[in-house]
């Protein structure tokens, strides 16, 4: 079949004394691990999607420091039920503390139930691509634990 659409996502990192965020979420029948985002609607700019998304999963507001890292490469969808084209595009963010939202420490605590999340810190040099379930999250780890080793 051939791929005739787009699917944007846009991702934060947020970064706090050298740890990420992370989100375990149980959808599409499996538990996976990502960055905090989601997808893009039409109609919405990717920094007004990234604040929608951290205000529903998080309910928290952000500021976007900085563009990270967009899709450079060919990444078919590997989930979804129609073939697109996927693009992700990750933004550095910041958001006041104390933080408000809960984490856990334990990977997918959550109950096997579509739409079940949680979040958690992880240090951004332990991250390991094969915690992470797509394609280009393995391949932004290597990106972001290169740009913390060239700024500490």
């Amino acid at each position: 079949m051939a791929i005739n659409q787009f699917n944007i996502r846009v991702y934060g990192l947020l970064i706090d004394d050298g740890q990420v965020l992370v989100t375990d979420e149980f959808r599409l029948g499996i538990f996976m691990t990502k960055f905090p985002g989601g997808g893009l609607q039409f109609g919405e700019g990717t920094i007004d999607c990234l604040k929608r998304e951290f205000r529903e999963e998080l309910g928290i507001p952000i500021e976007i420091e900085s563009h990270f890292y967009t899709t450079d490469f060919f990444q078919p969808t590997t989930l979804l039920p129609s073939d697109m084209q996927l693009f992700n595009i990750y933004y550095f963010v910041t958001t006041p503390k104390p933080y408000t939202f809960q984490t856990t420490e334990v990977r997918n605590q959550i109950p096997p139930v579509d739409g079940a999340q949680c979040f958690r810190w992880v240090r951004i040099m332990d991250l390991h691509e094969d915690d992470f379930t797509f394609p280009i999250d393995k391949y932004l780890i290597h990106r972001l634990q290169k740009h913390f080793l060239n700024h500490d």
